[in-house]
């Protein structure tokens, strides 16, 4: 209930002031608006360069054949298998990031926010980097539970181009000849992966953001200027993020590009892969998965950080100094 400051000519104005302030939001209401914008953000830019990733598997799987490149890549897919054939698996990649997208950046939040409330503010921000590594790895623990089966698709059906025609009879197709622990045989190998990959993204874009935020002052900052900041330091966080889980991003196309003999675990498949790989061959396609993670991840927060302000996502913790 609104109170009165005695002066009429006083209440109208703090009325007008009120009326200007955004709603803190809180719980679900504002939970809930960042894993729509981490849904939406990596939805639209995995979807995006889906060709890109069709050309770095492919090098991942048949670096024999694939030995050119990620331009001569380009060329022998269209000239192997047409153009369409670089949109392989677009629909299990935008399904699959666009849950795992909610989960990474909504639990991101999430979890930020219950590490600040066990340590309370101000050891938080002093141990931030320690927050930021915890919050995210809890995060893409549950985003990877949600991507895995829809990963699992978009590999077969990049790796067997004649194996279905999409998403629904790929994962059919899985489903009924394999069981639905095919989906999870490379779980393993997308946690690896993933919780690396995704504490490496989060920390280095936060550390880089920090730093450019102490130079100028984020809210000294157009929205145009803030945006450009997002894009560069998630350009930054992308390659670092990169080059952490490349050997377990090559390991995982290889272990969902045909099932495992009978009898064969999920370990021994993974040792005998990494034996064969060796190091120089875990890091097959780097170049492309290095554009390519560095483009959406810059891609990534650029519209997550716009779509949160368009949804009014203002109650978000923030604990750099």
């Amino acid at each position: 209930m609104a109170t009165s400051t005695g002066s009429t000519k006083l209440d109208a104005l703090k009325q007008t002031a009120e009326a200007k302030t955004p709603e803190k939001l809180s719980g679900i209401s504002l939970y809930s608006r960042f894993a729509f914008a981490g849904a939406v953000c990596c939805s639209v830019t995995h979807g995006g360069l889906t060709p890109v990733d069709v050309v770095k598997t492919r090098i991942q799987l048949d670096p024999a054949t694939y030995n050119n490149g990620m331009i001569g890549g380009f060329r022998k897919v269209i000239a192997n298998e047409g153009a369409g054939a670089l949109l392989t698996g677009a629909g299990p990649t935008f399904a699959g990031y666009f849950l795992q997208g909610a989960f990474k950046f909504g639990g991101y939040e999430f979890f930020k926010q219950q590490c600040i409330n066990q340590l309370g503010y101000e050891t938080a921000s002093n141990n931030r980097t320690a927050v930021y590594l915890a919050s995210s790895a809890m995060a893409e623990f549950f985003a990877d539970i949600a991507l895995c089966p829809l990963e699992a698709t978009r590999i077969r059906l990049v790796s067997e181009p004649t194996f279905a025609n999409g998403l629904v009879s790929g994962f059919s197709k899985i489903a009924s000849q394999e069981g639905l622990g095919a989906f999870y045989s490379g779980f393993g190998p997308i946690l690896f992966k993933q919780v690396p990959y995704t504490m490496a993204k989060f920390v280095v874009y936060e550390k880089v953001a920090e730093a450019v935020f102490r130079t100028y002052p984020k809210d000294q900052m157009s929205g145009g200027m803030q945006t450009v900041t997002n894009l560069g330091s998630g350009l930054i966080a992308g390659f670092a993020a990169a080059i952490v889980s490349q050997p377990a991003d090559t390991m995982l196309s290889k272990i969902n590009k045909t099932k495992g003999l009978p009898g064969e675990g999920t370990v021994s498949r993974l040792i005998k892969i990494g034996g064969e790989l060796g190091l120089r061959g875990s890091f097959s396609g780097i170049g492309a998965r290095l554009f390519m993670v560095g483009t959406l991840t810059a891609g990534q927060f650029a519209i997550y950080g716009d779509i949160k302000k368009a949804l009014g996502a203002v109650g978000g913790v923030e604990i750099a100094k």
